[in-house]
């Protein structure tokens, strides 16, 4: 084990135990059919941080994920994403990438949404682009359900929903996720976009 700690450096179970410890939030230790997972408490929101694996027969792809379900007030929804490879096919296809009055964030992403106004508003505030630079790779989005083999919501519960390639063992990337939700989730409220009540959902 010391020799691959060498190779490998800490474990995600060593780091997301100790990344648990220092925002005061719990790590749940995974099982058989369940990964590991940190679950933080934003006033009466739970932010949950795990891994999922999508198998695809002969390889599997692990992704790290960050979830959160809220009372979605007025049915308001957004995804941003950075720029990549496939951006400009999005764009060819129909994709709507609204500009949110910031040159060199707007340069970097691509924003989507069904309120332009709305967009211009949760973007403007200055931290929450900061947070979103920090992530090297991210996609963020409000999701109004898992699909059909996962998890479905109540009538008016969304979750704000990140989700990114590879297993993310950085403590400060991680720390700046949690930051980031919190600053959403409060934006969305400011907004008129979210309840700051407990939706009442287990991930």
């Amino acid at each position: 084990m010391g020799i691959l700690r060498e190779i490998f450096g800490p474990s995600k179970k060593e780091i997301w135990k100790s990344l648990s410890e220092q925002i005061g939030s719990q790590f749940i230790e995974g099982g058989f059919f369940s990964a590991d997972k940190v679950v933080a408490h934003v006033k009466d929101w739970t932010v949950t941080l795990d891994t999922h694996t999508v198998s695809t027969g002969k390889s599997s792809t692990t992704y790290t994920r960050m979830r959160a379900p809220y009372v979605n007030k007025d049915g308001f929804s957004f995804k941003i994403y950075r720029k990549g490879i496939f951006s400009g096919i999005g764009k060819a296809l129909g994709g709507q990438d609204v500009e949110v009055g910031f040159p060199e964030f707007d340069e970097d992403f691509i924003i989507k949404g069904n309120d332009e106004q709305k967009l211009r508003t949760l973007f403007a505030n200055s931290k929450i682009r900061q947070l979103i630079e920090l992530q090297p790779d991210i996609c963020l989005e409000i999701k109004d359900d898992e699909g059909w083999f996962a998890k479905s919501f109540p009538e008016g519960v969304d979750e704000l929903y990140f989700c990114v390639v590879g297993v993310i063992k950085d403590i400060d990337l991680l720390k700046a996720l949690f930051d980031l939700y919190a600053e959403v989730l409060n934006q969305l409220c400011l907004m008129g976009s979210a309840y700051e009540s407990n939706p009442h959902v287990e991930l």
